[in-house]
């Protein structure tokens, strides 16, 4: 937010931050005002290109925007011809209160009460009451609505219901101010005031309809806002026929649920097939279309212009030569098949410039260990790419098995960074890690297992207990991640806890990938940030005894300082409403936001070891911590 003229800019963010927690459309708070994070066509000065050419191509699908291209956020470089890098920044919302100490009497209880002022009435963050200069806060209340747009709530409609008066507003509070049945919204001068709860009631309608202000996108920005319901016909959600808009909602300024970034990472991992798809592409039209049998190939390949292609297995080669002939379609991998892929097939003769691991020999991991790891990978050096498609309100989408957004029913939808889908903000982070790949065998049997499968319907039932609470309708509904990712998700969570005492990196520091598929499972824990901390080496050395680690983990997971509330906890519970959670809490489970790969869902320290109600259902035994 710094201007041209060299002024001292009003805040600063991280470029880590400006893409995950106050990107565009935020709302951030300075010290004298609420400022809202412009869009892209307001962002100044050099920009980094940054090339990930899987990223890139999910991001392109899910806007269906050709040649998307991924930029870092403005950067001041050394060049004395560079602009000046700045992002701006509005400030929203312009309903500001007076700090006055004034009270107002209503049914015999004192409320403290403040008057509402204009943005422009203000004055360095004052106002004069009186001949005396008073401080102002914004005001803690605005409006938005599913499709992401958000506006000041107009007051004096709210008051007045339609009326023409223009009196001076107050805002009346009691007690500690957060019960909205003790805030009224007062005009002093017909009297009349309205208890702010009314906009709070389930499907409330008295803030109006949404005319469609973006504000990030500049003040007088609108979009005609248009309600989705849901099409009895189709059973999915689908724009009103009538092209009705979404009513607004009561948004804290300040509340969780004011924004969500939505984001889509990958870590820049080998892909050996996309490599040899590229190889053959220099050969394919001049020589290799012609080939009609494996073994004239063969011949060929022995040829010292086709060296780089010798390097890969013939039968691999044919097969992909094959398909061009056929004009089959190559199969897109997920974001998760590659990096699972890569992780596997790891040996200390590959690397890369952004990827460097080599598998662990398991001749010392001790004998209790062995049935149940097959492979330890320490990776010295990744690179991941996180790119910002746009942002929700109210509810965030969750990432799917494959760390790729669901495309889930619920009624909230990404609202744009810009005008243009020419580019999207990206940062580049690296770090290191360490993956570990447990046997695939052993956890499909334990699936098997009645304790386990009792447990599975259980969580299921959860499961279709939050789809009916979000709306979702059921033949519309995700995939169940599955028993063996809860539980391969609840180990990696008490890893974390147990890795970061020993590892040099914070809790919130270190991330999570979980890998479920047909190729093996795994888990793996890495770190990465645009500076130092993400490569202190902390992560390959918990790698060279992560048998300890994990019988750490599995100690702190038999006992919550909740329990036996957390352990008995039934996910189909409406009264606590935590529906994807098993054994899980704050106690145990729940780490930072930014470690986890599902907002902290899909949770089951039960799977993993046995509690104090004693299911049955852990995979792994008691004697192994």
């Amino acid at each position: 937010m710094k201007g041209k003229k060299q002024q001292k800019a009003d805040g600063e963010l991280r470029s880590s931050q400006i893409i995950t927690t106050f990107g565009v459309g935020s709302m951030v708070d300075l010290p004298n005002y609420s400022v809202l994070i412009s869009g892209l066509n307001y962002w100044h000065g050099d920009r980094e290109l940054i090339r990930e050419e899987r990223l890139q191509r999910k991001v392109s699908d899910i806007l269906q925007s050709p040649n998307i291209k991924l930029y870092s956020p403005p950067r001041q470089f050394s060049s004395p011809t560079a602009v000046m890098a700045h992002i701006d920044a509005f400030v929203f919302p312009t309903w500001f209160l007076a700090q006055v100490e004034q009270t107002f009497t209503r049914k015999g209880k004192e409320y403290r009460t403040r008057p509402f002022i204009r943005w422009g009435a203000t004055k360095g963050g004052k106002v004069k009451l009186e001949g005396k200069p008073v401080p102002v806060v914004p005001v803690r209340f605005v409006q938005a609505c599913v499709n992401g747009h958000l506006s000041d709530i107009d007051w004096y409609l709210f008051v007045h219901q339609g009326d023409s008066c223009h009196g001076q507003l107050w805002l009346d509070e009691g007690g500690s101010g957060n019960d909205f049945e003790e805030i009224f919204v007062r005009c002093e001068a017909c009297k009349r005031s309205r208890p702010l709860s009314m906009a709070k009631v389930p499907n409330s309608r008295v803030l109006g309809q949404c005319q469609g202000h973006r504000p990030w996108l500049g003040s007088h920005d609108q979009e005609s806002c248009i309600s989705y319901r849901l099409n009895e016909n189709l059973g999915e959600l689908a724009p009103d026929i009538n092209g009705r808009p979404e009513y607004n909602r009561l948004l804290v300024r300040s509340a969780s649920n004011a924004y969500f970034s939505q984001t889509l990472s990958v870590i820049s991992l080998p892909d050996p097939d996309e490599q040899l798809r590229k190889t053959i592409d220099r050969f394919y039209e001049e020589d290799l279309q012609y080939e009609e049998e494996i073994k004239d190939l063969r011949k060929q390949l022995k040829k010292p212009k086709f060296a780089d292609l010798a390097e890969y297995d013939l039968e691999v080669v044919w097969a992909e030569i094959q398909r061009r002939k056929k004009g089959q379609t190559a199969v897109e991998k997920t974001i998760k098949q590659v990096e699972l892929e890569a992780l596997l097939s790891a040996s200390d003769q590959n690397s890369y410039d952004d990827f460097k691991a080599c598998p662990r020999l398991l001749d010392d991991l001790p004998k209790q260990w062995k049935p149940y790891i097959d492979r330890i990978v320490l990776v010295h050096r990744l690179r991941e790419v996180i790119a910002q498609i746009g942002f929700t309100r109210f509810d965030a989408y969750l990432p799917n098995i494959d760390g790729e957004l669901d495309d889930l029913e619920l009624n909230v939808r990404l609202a744009a960074l810009d005008f243009n889908k020419n580019w999207i903000p990206a940062i580049e982070n690296k770090g290191e890690g360490v993956f570990i790949a447990f046997n695939k065998r052993l956890i499909d049997e334990w699936t098997n297992k009645e304790a386990v499968k009792a447990r599975s319907n259980s969580l299921m039932e959860g499961f279709h207990q939050w789809l009916l609470a979000k709306g979702i309708p059921l033949d519309k509904a995700p995939t169940f991640p599955g028993i063996p990712y809860i539980m391969l998700h609840s180990l990696s969570h008490l890893l974390i806890t147990s890795v970061s005492l020993e590892c040099g990196y914070s809790a919130s520091a270190i991330r999570e990938r979980i890998y479920v598929s047909e190729q093996g499972y795994g888990i793996l824990l890495y770190t990465g940030t645009s500076g130092s901390e993400g490569t202190l080496g902390g992560l390959v050395e918990v790698g060279k005894q992560i048998e300890f680690h994990l019988g750490k983990a599995l100690l702190m997971g038999r006992l919550c300082s909740n329990d036996p509330i957390c352990a008995s906890h039934n996910p189909c519970d409406r009264q606590e409403s935590r529906f994807l959670h098993g054994a899980a809490c704050h106690g145990c489970l729940l780490i930072a936001e930014t470690s986890c790969e599902r907002r902290n869902e899909f949770l089951d320290r039960a799977l993993v070891v046995n509690t104090v109600e004693a299911l049955g259902a852990a995979f792994f035994p008691d004697e192994l911590d």
